[in-house]
């Protein structure tokens, strides 16, 4: 069995994606939804809402990093990869320097600018606008849960 966060991270990816229209759903890999199955942890309950938006339900960051990945891999547009290896590289980029600012010996009693460059990265958001209006359904919901936590959507 595999670390007990990630068996809940599947057992919550398998309940999220339960609810995506069939057509969607069959665009993940049989053997990926099997893998997360065989995995999860089948003592730990998780139920969602599909009528209220999926960032204000209790997700594990485990789970939305997977769904994230579910979305890159098999939904998303080239130009919505292309955004999103950006935003994971500077996201990457910027956990270094916080971390190298915080566990450097030579630097400990010095002032932090982590602050500075988390208010660059901020200037640099991405905005993503809807062509046409109409009522979110669950999979929607779920694809702008995705773009809110890469910062891609306000």
């Amino acid at each position: 069995m595999l670390d007990n966060k990630y068996a809940k991270a599947y057992t919550e990816v398998l309940e999220i994606i339960k609810y995506f229209p069939e057509e969607e759903y069959n665009k993940i890999p049989k053997e990926k939804i099997e893998f997360y199955k065989n995995n999860k942890d089948k003592d730990y309950k998780f139920i969602i809402d599909p009528r209220i938006d999926l960032s204000k339900q209790n997700v594990s960051k485990e789970a939305s990093a997977i769904i994230v990945t579910i979305f890159k891999d098999y939904f998303a547009s080239e130009e919505q990869k292309k955004k999103l290896e950006e935003i994971i590289e500077l996201n990457e980029k910027k956990s270094e320097i916080i971390k190298r600012e915080k566990f450097n010996p030579d630097d400990l009693f010095k002032s932090k600018n982590s602050s500075k460059i988390v208010n660059e990265s901020n200037q640099n958001n991405i905005e993503v606008t809807a062509l046409t209006e109409y009522k979110e359904n669950f999979f929607t919901k779920v694809k702008n849960f995705i773009l809110q936590l890469l910062h891609l959507k306000n």
